[in-house]
């Protein structure tokens, strides 16, 4: 056997059994506010709302996470989702839709997430593909702009974003509770991804926290997509990360530089020791604002 091939089917065989041996993931509560938690697993942060009107969520993570999702659902309520607000496409927001759908629960989301999920999406930036989800876990409620749910003695108002995190984002805002859940619109402590493949933006997403600044005081809690609990100041901190490190791109291009010179200057390394993390490194996050940079200074030639 070539060298080559035995060493590739060991390395597969090691990850293969690597991957029997990783723990699963555990779905951890946390109280945010009277009547509002957040669940904290594998993919993004699920908000909760529950109170005498029964339950209401934000994104239910991966398919696999759905039976432990209901099972720390469990502990709040006796009753099944009777909502599901989608914040945006991407799996790891949706991947439960359709298990959640066969509980009874009604899933809601902004058009363009109906859209993308119902098509085949390709990803330029990952170079992969992803397939049109099964009709059951596509939305059956959408909405073009805004909308309000009025349970459980409060209004969550969903507020769509154009051109931020993708092209179907909402944030929710708990109005009574002063909490905002934001979606992939804030990573808190990391670098983000911005999927341009899907409409995304650096300016629509800072203009996004800008929104949600505006509705935000210093009581406010912030439920992130990604990342732990925090509040407007985390929040105005995130925003500075993404002004000053989008600034210093759009400079860098502007200079002509390709990303492979940009790359060896390593412009944010500065912030790489606190934020870039296992899915969006330094270069990767090099890349995103690079080409984003590109797209906006150059736009006939990307």
């Amino acid at each position: 056997m070539p060298k080559f091939i035995a060493f590739v089917l060991l390395a597969a065989c090691a990850s293969a059994a690597a991957a029997q041996d990783r723990p699963e993931p555990a779905i951890e509560a946390v109280a945010v506010a009277p009547g509002v938690y957040v669940l904290y697993g594998q993919g993004g942060n699920i908000g909760v709302s529950v109170g005498n009107d029964g339950l209401f969520l934000i994104d239910d993570q991966y398919a696999n996470m759905t039976d432990k999702v209901i099972a720390a659902l469990a502990q709040l309520s006796p009753e099944p989702p009777r909502f599901v607000l989608n914040t945006h496409w991407h799996g790891d927001h949706t991947g439960g839709n359709e298990n959640l759908a066969a509980h009874g629960s009604v899933v809601v989301a902004h058009d363009q997430v109906r859209q993308r999920m119902s098509t085949e999406q390709f990803s330029e930036f990952f170079q992969r593909s992803t397939p049109a989800s099964p009709a059951k876990a596509l939305p059956v409620v959408t909405f073009s702009d805004n909308l309000s749910l009025h349970v459980n003695d409060d209004e969550l108002r969903g507020i769509h974003v154009r051109a931020a995190h993708t092209d179907g984002d909402v944030f929710i805002h708990f109005r009574k509770a002063n909490v905002i859940h934001t979606g992939d619109l804030m990573f808190a402590g990391m670098y983000p991804f911005i999927d341009i493949d899907s409409g995304g933006s650096v300016a629509g997403v800072i203009a996004a926290v800008d929104q949600m600044l505006a509705l935000a005081n210093d009581e406010t809690k912030i439920i992130p997509g990604h990342g732990k609990l925090t509040d407007r100041a985390g929040l105005v901190a995130y925003r500075e990360l993404l002004k000053v490190t989008s600034a210093r791109m759009a400079e860098l291009v502007r200079a002509g530089k390709t990303v492979d010179e940009v790359l060896a200057a390593m412009p944010f390394a500065d912030y790489d020791g606190t934020q870039a993390w296992a899915f969006i490194t330094a270069e990767r996050y090099v890349r995103i604002l690079y080409r984003d940079a590109a797209k906006q200074l150059n736009p006939d030639r990307t």
